[in-house]
């Protein structure tokens, strides 16, 4: 049976999975859906048509499925879906989608999204990612696997981040970060590729020097980007070696190709 403290306001159409924690204080809408092993500290709100897999830990002051910030949104049935193991720390806040788009906002597994997080609505966060203290997400957002945003870290909406990107502490992104480069500033400009990162995820040290050749095409050649794309699809200006290099190259091209905001330079 759930453990709900006596002060905890649960609508009795709320779905709560056996094992679901409820903390003092915290309410939980009539659309919300508890996984097993959710818990939801004191004060928190889980309101709104949400979803929660299993394993999410919500922590104070969260406000998780609340409406958008959109002027546009008349109360139309849109949704949140958040996946398995996400950690929300204190005070973030994760909006619902608009019809103006998917109609749904989505979190994928293993997040990390610490304090003062903001994600607006029909935000589409991969799994794995780390939000740093008070990164702030405009409606629209892509954010990839892997991904670091770091602290104070701001993002303009329909903005693309790829998967393995990495921000420094108070980044504006403008415009689309492509997979594996590391940015800082306002407005943010390249410093390179996540090179740390991607070892501690296991890619090899091919795979690393491929990426590191395809950034310098991009980045540092001179090339146009139309250029450098075709450039990035040979592998003698690469330097891939093996399937596994190749399809780290694809990725970050494939992201180029299909960003329409332009990059981060």
């Amino acid at each position: 049976m759930a453990t709900i403290h006596p002060t905890a306001l649960v609508d009795p159409k709320a779905s709560l999975a056996a094992d679901v924690q409820i903390g003092p204080f915290a309410i939980i809408g009539p659309e919300a859906v508890l996984g097993s092993r959710c818990i939801v500290h004191a004060y928190a709100q889980i309101i709104g048509n949400t979803q929660l897999g299993q394993g999410n830990t919500v922590h104070s002051h969260c406000v998780i499925g609340g409406p958008p910030q959109d002027k546009k949104y008349k109360g139309e049935p849109t949704r949140l879906e958040i996946g398995e193991g996400n950690t929300f720390r204190e005070s973030c806040t994760v909006n619902l989608g608009t019809v103006q788009d998917t109609g749904v906002t989505r979190i994928g597994h293993n997040n990390w999204i610490m304090a003062y997080v903001h994600i607006a609505h029909d935000c589409q966060i991969g799994s794995n990612t780390i939000m740093a203290n008070a990164t702030q997400l405009a409606g629209h957002v892509v954010v990839g696997d892997w991904a670091i945003l770091g602290g104070i870290t701001g993002v303009h909406q329909f903005v693309k981040i790829g998967a393995h990107a990495m921000t420094g502490a108070g980044t504006t992104l403008l415009q689309d970060l492509p997979p594996y480069v590391m940015a800082t500033g306002n407005p943010a400009s390249a410093h390179g590729i996540n090179t740390e990162g991607l070892r501690r995820r296991g890619f090899t040290e091919t795979q690393i020097a491929s990426l590191r050749k395809a950034y310098k095409l991009v980045y540092k050649s001179g090339s146009t980007l139309a250029s450098a794309l075709e450039q990035l699809g040979d592998p003698l200006s690469t330097g891939a070696t093996s399937d596994a290099d190749a399809a780290a190259i694809a990725l970050f091209s494939d992201f180029l190709a299909a960003s329409t905001r332009g990059i981060v330079r």
